[in-house]
């Protein structure tokens, strides 16, 4: 091996290495999940008390609440809306008939207040998917995104993709610390 042999696969090798060391950019940084630890706390929760189900108000918003369906290892499905009734959800919530809660907000809420986000691995919301893995759906402001990766075939642009993707994961991770309190009281 002649010395300049050794001394490009020195050089290739410290690129190497320092490209490692330097923190994400770009897409990858920008679209890092906020919502994935708050997932996996919530769902240790809910199998440490045997439950798939959990719902409560949310006090940033009036008659605004939240309910998750829990599909250990499979999904989490959770619905945020306005109840037009809210003494009817408020009497499920102290009797913790949070399945009820949960099928209320998804069937009968309040027309055009409803998100609701197909966490399909229970894991957190992530912005893209590997090969043929399951991805997360997300139904916001009557507009629903799949996060595939795939922002071209949803009609959407690249940055319209992320800023979608950065909304929900934000307004995910909010729902799932009022369920996360909400489990830590019972």
């Amino acid at each position: 091996m002649t010395r300049c042999s050794r001394l490009a696969g020195a050089i290739t090798i410290a690129a190497t290495v320092a490209s490692l060391c330097v923190p994400a950019t770009g897409a990858a940084q920008q679209l890092a999940s906020k919502s994935a630890p708050l997932a996996k706390e919530l769902t240790t929760l809910l199998d440490q008390k045997k439950v798939d189900s959990i719902a409560a108000r949310d006090p940033s918003v009036p008659d605004y609440y939240v309910g998750a369906l829990y599909f250990p290892g499979l999904q989490l499905l959770v619905v945020s809306a306005k109840y037009a009734v809210p003494m009817y959800i408020n009497e499920k919530l102290a009797k913790k008939d949070y399945r009820e809660v949960y099928i209320d907000l998804n069937s009968a809420s309040v027309q055009g207040t409803k998100t609701f986000i197909e966490d399909l691995r229970a894991d957190g919301l992530m912005p893209d998917r590997s090969g043929d893995d399951p991805f997360d759906i997300v139904e916001m402001g009557g507009k629903r995104t799949m996060f595939d990766g795939e922002f071209k075939k949803q009609q959407l642009s690249e940055q319209a993709y992320q800023d979608a993707f950065k909304a929900a994961d934000e307004a995910y991770a909010k729902y799932l610390s009022l369920l996360i309190a909400e489990a830590k009281k019972n």
